[in-house]
């Protein structure tokens, strides 16, 4: 009789495909059944839907994967999580673990690996866990804080927009319109101005040249005057005038005497008066003075 039979074969070929499919599943999940990882556990109070096959990273490095979650129904609020890690992994005493969740709902642990270099935590031992809320947590920190906030932003806006509907704020930005427009056209003349006044300036400079010039050449021939003996003529000149005018003043001399003398001024004004009418004489009659006769008669 044979023993590798029909149903014989069916069997172990049944076998092999639970085993593969066991295997497979483990491997699929995370879980290296051949592997030779260290068993720690790690206590929670809340796993934040952690579940088995999650990875465990240290230091942003995979190092293992939850093996099981086990809870304590006499005792809630203590939760024992398996944890395989690499055997290679050496995790300080004084470590820590956290839960951190991602905006896409993935769940991990991190292992917070302690400075101590001298003890460690054996396989077998039990870790101290938390959470680590991340982004989502600091996000639903802040939905208090926004709910107060909501109230006085919708007062604010109430405000704002009531401030914007004011006829006043309308005039006051066509007034802003209107400056800047003529902000514009003081901008566009003074550019106007000072282009002008570019294209001026070469020949303002050259006429302060010039100007400059002959103030030089002024300089140079006031240098070669002799200023000394110059005001020494004005000096004397000026001490001539005052020595004439005293001379007037005191009534020598012709015109010092014609100017202080009255009897003169009036001599003269008489002088001019007789010669006045004598002048007014002749005309009238001039034959008086000029005779002329062919038969030489005399004119009465």
């Amino acid at each position: 009789m044979k023993f590798f039979t029909k149903e014989v074969r069916i069997a172990l070929v049944a076998i092999v495909g639970l085993v593969v499919l066991y295997f497979g599943m483990n491997f699929l999940k995370g879980l290296n059944m051949l592997s030779s990882d260290s068993k720690y556990f790690i206590a929670f109070e809340d796993i934040s839907g952690l579940s088995s096959s999650s990875p465990i990273y240290a230091d942003g490095y995979k190092v293992g994967v939850v093996k099981g979650i086990d809870y304590d129904y006499e005792g809630p609020g203590n939760i024992l999580v398996e944890a395989s890690v690499n055997s290679n992994l050496r995790i300080p005493k004084g470590s820590s673990a956290e839960i951190e969740s991602d905006m896409m709902g993935n769940v991990k642990v991190n292992l917070l690996l302690a400075n101590n270099p001298r003890e460690k935590v054996m396989p077998g031992e039990t870790i101290i866990g938390g959470i680590n809320s991340g982004s989502l947590g600091k996000m639903a920190q802040m939905i208090p804080m926004i709910e107060k906030m909501l109230p006085k932003l919708d007062s604010i806006l109430y405000n704002v927009n009531k401030l914007l509907a004011d006829p006043a704020i309308a005039q006051s930005l066509k007034n802003v319109e209107t400056v800047s427009g003529n902000l514009t056209v003081t901008t566009q003349q003074i550019n106007t101005l000072l282009a002008e006044m570019n294209r001026n300036v070469p020949g303002m400079m050259k006429r302060a040249d010039s100007v400059l010039d002959n103030t030089n050449q002024l300089m140079t021939k006031l240098k070669g005057v002799d200023i000394e003996g110059t005001m020494a003529k004005v000096d004397a000149t000026i001490e001539n005038m005052n020595g004439f005018t005293q001379k007037l003043n005191s009534g020598k001399g012709t015109l010092g005497l014609m100017m202080n003398d009255p009897s003169l001024y009036n001599n003269l004004n008489s002088t001019m008066r007789s010669a006045d009418s004598l002048l007014i004489n002749l005309r009238e009659h001039p034959k008086r003075y000029v005779h002329f006769s062919i038969f030489g008669k005399k004119d009465k």
